[in-house]
């Protein structure tokens, strides 16, 4: 029930039609659906709530795989919730994972992230380039992967994607990323403003490209990639710098205007990122959109919103406001279990 959700539910409903669909979440954002009169749960056989930290019993029984999206999913949320960022995204998966192997679940997949290069400015890096992980979600990635690897077997074959940061329409959009951010920010006002100098690369993946990506995973045979596998997940036509995104937004919304600051001090998140891996192993679930085609999904989605909120990142569909109003109300606790 979070961003990459909907588009998962969607793409495997679409792709299997007639598999047993079952998802389980807390249901932070749940009543952020963008661009839907449907719950996009709806396409699940059933949709469970509970805590990653905590699972039902018995809840994993008679499943082929289990997709592992729980996580505290941004820098702000993970700087303020460092504790619950680890015990979410990494202590919580590792232990999911095992007792989805003693349920007898075959597969397993962990969404990690690109982000655990960290500062890499000498050349893209593959999947045997030294991490160096800067903010806790981050270092959350690194420890669920290193956790994960223990469990791995003949059959349980577990596959960890590093994606790329995500990016396009969502039934739950999120603005707190970057292409998102800029998209919205030229619709509402016409102006796009780098807090860096523009400089620092990020390497993006479509929400439903990650969606294509995790089928492929959850099918996977041990023949193709191993019983444990870690693999940078994304394109390398989609290793840009940040300046290039902002300028192929106001291209596409004529009249925005990009600004940067010169000023900033260096932004020590960038790294290109080397897909080659993914694209060996999985040629039939490469990406399939482009930056131009991810722009135009955004503009025609929130513009179908009725979206035109200049002040977009004091809202709800940023998602650090949305786990503030939940602690404010005292819906969570300040561990984030909900009350």
């Amino acid at each position: 029930m979070g961003y990459v959700g909907p588009a998962l539910i969607r793409h495997l409903r679409a792709a299997m039609p007639q598999a047993y669909l079952a998802g389980l979440d807390t249901g932070y954002f749940a009543k952020m659906v963008t661009g839907s009169t449907l719950l996009p749960e709806a396409r699940l056989n059933v949709q469970y709530f509970g805590d990653a930290r905590s699972l039902p019993e018995g809840v994993l029984a008679g499943f082929d795989a289990v997709i592992c999206l729980a996580a505290i999913s941004n820098d702000p949320i993970g700087n303020r919730f460092e504790q619950v960022t680890l015990d979410i995204n990494a202590e919580a998966a590792i232990e999911l994972a095992r007792r989805a192997k003693a349920a007898g679940v075959r597969r397993f997949v962990f969404a990690s992230s690109c982000s655990v290069y960290g500062f890499a400015e000498d050349g893209a890096r593959s999947e045997q380039s030294p991490v160096g992980p800067l903010t806790a979600y981050a270092r959350s990635k690194v420890a669920a992967e290193q956790g994960l690897a223990a469990l791995a077997a003949d059959d349980f074959v577990i596959t960890c994607h590093r994606f790329a940061t995500a990016c396009g329409f969502s039934e739950r959009l999120r603005l707190d990323l970057v292409l998102n951010d800029f998209v919205a920010g030229a619709l509402t006002s016409g102006k796009i403003s780098i807090l860096s100098d523009g400089t620092p690369w990020r390497p993006l993946i479509n929400v439903a490209d990650m969606a294509l990506a995790l089928e492929w995973s959850a099918t996977r045979p041990a023949e193709a990639g191993g019983t444990y596998l870690v693999v940078n997940t994304g394109a390398d036509a989609w290793n840009y710098q940040v300046r290039e995104l902002a300028d192929a937004v106001a291209a596409a919304l004529p009249g925005t205007t990009v600004t940067v600051n010169p000023d900033a001090p260096p932004d020590k998140r960038s790294y290109r990122v080397d897909f080659t891996l993914y694209r060996q192993l999985a040629p039939n679930h490469q990406p399939r959109h482009t930056l131009a085609s991810t722009i135009e999904g955004l503009v025609q989605g929130l513009q179908g919103m009725g979206f035109a909120d200049a002040h977009y990142r004091e809202s709800e569909l940023i998602r650090l406001h949305v786990v503030s109003k939940l602690l404010e109300g005292g819906e969570v606790d300040g561990a984030l279990y909900v009350q």
